[in-house]
């Protein structure tokens, strides 16, 4: 482990929840819980608000409801969630070539790789000048910890939220880790919590007391190692830049169980060229098809199939995620689907295509036709999901608050209004549409006035602090 503390970790504060709430001025200081709508749905993310009432991410979300009914709750928007995590990695990348994304919004940075810090004290203003370039940029907040480890940079961020920097100096380390519980630690679950419990050992400080000997003895050799070394803060672990993709997959969990073995294979074709679209936006293709059918009563079966080399072709994916379809029992109905490609290259083996039923180049259906061949076709309605961005033709952009009974309601302002009005109209109104997200920042928003409502105002106030 280096001696200096040049290791960062950013983490972004709540940060589904947060973009919410930057793009909808009525949300701010509110609760606030994003993830699946549905009585299946799980919490994706709850904001500091949300979390006062006991509502967590991975909670489901029937059960979130009942802890805050008053929150305001919305279908994800990962398109947007994904643009502003491309800006945040970008401004990480501008500081060192070593950056390891964990998720859209965390990572882990190298600064002494990047030549941006060498000591404690530099380490601290890139940090610093970091959090604030992130506000500038996007509008949020996140929170930084640097440390000598991975291990103590992510801890360091932890206690740093929400909106905060620590930084552990060298030597203090022992001291800081010895009070905090053992599922502080890394590989540290439920399981081996309660089992290190039941033999007496709950912080971190009787982690290293108990001995390499002991936790061998506990947990095996490989875990039990492991564990002693972290507990003494050793870790050795490299920052390690473009974790390389293993496989690319879409699924869909159901309301309602699925039973029509029609629709199910309706529902693969879909997945199948979902997984199609971000294979080929990626620019990537695949050897091995994998189709996931979780059944009526939660078991997961997988199946998988090899092709003769890589393959990004749409009608060879839906074929092969068919055939394994076929050798699954989905009697007593389905409730989760999913199909992926494993074995990415960065190329195609054209002479794949034969290994699909012959169709014409011409007659390969448009991205969502198969959508149209549903067993039940959709009314001609259209579908609002909560939190969705909307135009209307008179009062401009907005956000849909709930639909039903055939009306929406829409709540018009932007990420730089004031709270807007609130105004329910017909789910077919011609003046109603579909719209792209808004910028959270000001400077990165059109010039074009007429493309704001009459309600626009100066940019948001406030500043971010830091703590040492």
């Amino acid at each position: 482990m280096r001696n200096a503390p040049t290791i960062l970790h950013l983490d972004m504060d709540a940060f589904y929840a947060s973009v919410e709430q930057a793009a909808k001025p009525s949300l701010r200081g509110k609760a606030v819980v994003v993830g699946g709508l549905g009585p299946r749905g799980v919490v994706a993310t709850a904001s500091y608000e949300a979390r006062v009432f006991g509502v967590h991410s991975a909670m489901p979300m029937a059960q979130a409801r009942r802890l805050a009914p008053n929150a305001a709750y919305l279908a994800p928007r990962f398109h947007v969630y994904r643009s502003i995590s491309e800006q945040v990695m970008a401004l990480l990348r501008e500081l060192s070539p070593l950056v390891e994304p964990l998720s859209l919004d965390e990572a882990f940075v190298d600064l002494e790789a990047g030549g941006t810090a060498w000591d404690a004290e530099s380490a601290r203003l890139t940090g610093v000048k970091l959090r604030a370039d992130i506000r500038a940029v996007t509008g949020l907040t996140g929170s930084v910890g640097l440390a000598a480890s991975k291990m103590l940079a992510k801890i360091a961020s932890e206690q740093a939220k929400p909106d905060g920097l620590v930084l552990i100096q060298p030597g203090t380390e022992r001291a800081l880790l010895g009070p905090l519980t053992v599922r502080t630690l890394p590989g540290v679950g439920p399981a081996t919590g309660d089992h290190l419990r039941r033999a007496g050992i709950t912080t971190v400080e009787e982690l290293a007391e108990a001995g390499e000997d002991e936790l061998v003895r506990l947990l095996g050799k490989a875990h039990g190692q492991a564990l002693y070394a972290m507990a003494l803060a050793r870790d050795d672990r490299p920052v390690v830049a473009e974790r390389e993709a293993k496989s690319v997959s879409v699924e869909d969990t159901y309301d309602v169980d699925i039973h029509d073995r029609l629709r199910i294979g309706l529902e693969v074709r879909r997945l199948a060229d979902r997984c199609v679209g971000r294979l080929r936006g990626a620019r990537l293709s695949g050897r091995t098809i994998v189709l996931k059918v979780r059944r009526y009563d939660f078991s997961t079966l997988t199946r998988s199939e090899t092709l003769r080399g890589p393959t990004d072709d749409p009608a060879v994916v839906r074929e092969a995620a068919a055939r394994l379809l076929d050798s699954v029992d989905t009697t007593g109905g389905v409730r989760l689907l999913g199909v992926g490609v494993s074995g990415l290259a960065d190329y195609t083996q054209e002479d794949l295509f034969a290994q699909a039923m012959p169709v014409p180049v011409a007659q390969e259906p448009e991205e969502g036709a198969v959508r149209a061949v549903a067993e039940h076709p959709e009314p001609d309605e259209r579908h609002w999901r909560a939190g969705q961005d909307v135009r209307h033709a008179e009062h401009g952009p907005g956000w849909v608050q709930g639909s039903g009974l055939g009306r929406v309601t829409v709540r018009f302002e932007t990420p730089q209004s004031a709270p807007g009005r609130v105004r329910t109209f017909s789910v077919d109104d011609p003046a109603l549409e579909p719209a792209d997200p808004l910028p959270l920042v000001a400077d990165q928003v059109s010039s074009d006035p007429a493309s704001f409502p009459k309600s626009w105002s100066g940019t948001e106030g406030g500043g971010a602090t830091s703590s040492p």
